[in-house]
């Protein structure tokens, strides 16, 4: 699909080092946008992403060393895109750090709450949720200024978030959606917008345990093909390249007037234009976010 409002829009994306991040990263360059991906851990992974990225389409993409936990890492990237780019049009928080690292076993362990390391947790939170907003706070003022601009929060499917052994990320995820939805509400007619898109299943990312990343999506897999809804139980692993289609709609002009909503990746049907396919992904708006 083309979005010929993506070229020359600039969008930061937290986590581009790998999986989704970089994914969507290659693809927006692809469209034409510029892009400054940002990740904290492994540079050689950013600096990848930077070459798959070159060469494709219009766009361009600038690596940045940054930790969204950090406030002022925040504010930095969002300076850094101001004057390498001339401002912010759209904003993906992806980074996130995933169950594994509050214990490697924890799809086959379970681990209770009280077992989880004081650490991990508040790395999780200071990541997941916090990070989330410090982004969103550094960019909006820009964003409101220009009468433009998207937030588009990586999210995960409910029955995730209340999964047994992730009590830590459940809990930044769901947080996450409910602080979308009260931003959506401040935002409301400025012409920027929040909404949360998630794949709607288990992704071949780093986040998911055993096995070797990019060997283990489902085979049969067809994107927007099955029945809608049943998040989280897809019966085996979903290509973290679903994600592709969603997000660029979000950051174009095509989701014009579309805030506080809900988009899974999965019920995404490439083969419809794209405001019936995101018609499709989109939930139905409830009056609050429903957990238990």
């Amino acid at each position: 699909m083309s979005y010929p409002s993506l070229s020359n829009r600039v969008v930061i994306v937290t986590g581009a080092g790998r999986g989704f991040g970089r994914l969507m990263s290659v693809a927006l360059v692809r469209a034409g946008a510029r892009v400054l991906g940002t990740a904290v851990r492994a540079e050689a992974e950013l600096l990848e992403t930077s070459r798959l990225a070159g060469g494709q389409g219009s766009g361009s993409f600038l690596a940045l060393m940054a930790d969204v936990s950090n406030p002022a890492d925040c504010e930095r990237t969002a300076e850094r895109a101001r004057e390498h780019f001339g401002g912010v049009d759209a904003l993906v928080n992806n980074a996130a750090r995933g169950p594994l690292e509050a214990n490697p076993d924890y799809y086959l362990a379970k681990p209770k709450f009280w077992d989880t390391s004081p650490d991990a947790y508040r790395r999780m939170v200071e990541t997941n949720l916090l990070g989330a907003f410090y982004m969103a706070r550094a960019v909006v003022p820009t964003m409101l200024a220009r009468g433009f601009g998207r937030i588009v929060n990586i999210s995960t499917s409910y029955p995730t978030m209340v999964m047994q052994g992730l009590a830590a990320y459940g809990a930044t995820k769901s947080g996450l959606e409910v602080s979308t939805l009260v931003w959506a509400k401040d935002l409301e007619g400025t012409g920027v917008t929040a909404n949360v898109l998630l794949p709607g299943g288990p992704s071949d990312t780093g986040f998911i345990p055993g096995g070797t990343v990019g060997t283990r999506s489902r085979p049969d897999f067809r994107q927007g093909k099955g029945a809608r809804g049943d998040e989280g139980r897809v019966g085996g692993i979903l290509p973290p390249e679903i994600m592709i289609e969603p997000t660029l709609w979000l950051c174009a002009d095509d989701s014009n007037g579309i805030n506080g909503r809900r988009l899974v990746a999965k019920d995404w049907d490439p083969d419809l234009p794209p405001a019936a396919a995101a018609a499709r992904a989109m939930q139905d708006r409830g009056a609050v976010p429903r957990i238990m």
